[in-house]
């Protein structure tokens, strides 16, 4: 079993920054990548950067250049880095993991609201 808990949620200005954390416990050795998703109400969950444990990475086309994720040291942790904000990108966050095969499975946390204002 995998336990993730986001943070760093807010409310911040169109053109401002904002910065999401993501820790992972429990089995943690066993996790082969880590992401961040993204969901409103009446919208279908979004990916918005993924992290994989081979070093690559992917973001969504409405956030490249703006938003960018890394990954601690030390640590079962990832970072969202979200620049330039835009009204837009208002949302609960969710960070996501998977484990390895076989029996592997996705994992969720419970979501940091973010909030963009105009």
């Amino acid at each position: 079993q995998v336990q993730l808990v986001e943070s760093g949620g807010g409310l911040v200005q169109a053109g401002g920054s904002l910065s999401l954390s993501c820790v992972a416990s429990g089995s943690v050795f066993t996790i082969n990548a880590m992401g961040w998703y993204r969901q409103g109400p009446a919208k279908e969950r979004e990916l918005v950067a993924t992290f994989t444990s081979a070093g690559g990475t992917h973001y969504a086309d409405s956030v490249k250049g703006r938003f960018t994720i890394s990954r601690g040291n030390g640590k079962m942790t990832v970072y969202l880095q979200m620049n330039s904000l835009k009204p837009e990108d208002t949302d609960v966050y969710y960070c996501s993991a998977v484990t390895s095969l076989p029996g592997g499975a996705r994992y969720w946390g419970q979501g940091t609201q973010v909030t963009v204002s105009s």
